[in-house]
């Protein structure tokens, strides 16, 4: 404990229990204001699907009632102080933290153009790949200008799996899905599908002539 003069005891000051006066913003000349008014049902929420949890994740991670946490992020409930220590312990963040928003992330000047025909080929037995984009570097997914050229499963030796999710778009011709756990899907021109690239897959053409589709695969 802190003492003062003639050695007397001196109290600490005690952290402010109301909400809104739980932050200030400290200015470069020393002087403090209240922040903007910040929507706490929102940001609750958005902390909460940053982490991909669900209500029932997050209130248990909390320590808190699925109910009780519903609320509040429906603004139907004002937390308590004692609430806000929970629920900054449950996001692993500091209480000041619920109330500042989220920081606004500045566009990178990251651009890559790919004219028709000027795709990277990589011919293979089955598909012939024209990669998109191919000079942009670290990106978080792989565009792939693909024609079918396998009109049978016989022709793949196995199935092609890797990390990564895949989203393929027909541009042309009808295709066929195979997957390992799902039976295979016919699609058209203007169809797509949207599938984990952990799972096994091939693709067919089954027109008449190579079928084309757009293939994205994510690299996260």
């Amino acid at each position: 404990m802190l003492r003062g003069a003639g050695n007397r005891p001196m109290s600490l000051p005690m952290p402010p229990r109301d909400p809104e006066t739980l932050i200030t913003i400290a200015h470069r000349d020393g002087r403090a204001s209240a922040p903007e008014p910040l929507d706490l049902a929102k940001r609750v929420r958005e902390l909460r699907v940053s982490r991909g949890w669900t209500l029932e994740q997050a209130a248990q991670q909390a320590g808190l009632a699925r109910s009780t946490l519903s609320k509040i992020e429906n603004g139907n409930m004002s937390p308590t102080f004692d609430l806000l220590k929970k629920l900054a312990t449950g996001l692993a963040i500091s209480i000041p933290q619920l109330f500042t928003p989220a920081p606004e992330t500045e566009a990178a000047p990251r651009l890559s153009v790919t004219r028709g025909g000027e795709g990277e080929a990589f011919p293979t037995a089955t598909y012939e790949h024209d990669l998109l984009a191919e000079t942009l570097p670290d990106k978080r997914m792989l565009p792939y200008h693909t024609r079918i050229r396998a009109r049978a499963m016989e022709e793949f030796e196995g199935w092609v799996r890797h990390d990564g999710e895949e989203f393929l778009y027909v541009l042309t011709g009808a295709v066929r899905l195979f997957t390992e756990y799902h039976a295979p899907v016919d699609l058209r021109r203007g169809d797509s599908v949207y599938y984990d690239a952990r799972m096994g897959h091939n693709v067919i053409s089954i027109s008449e002539d190579d079928a084309t589709i757009l293939w994205v695969t994510s690299l996260t």
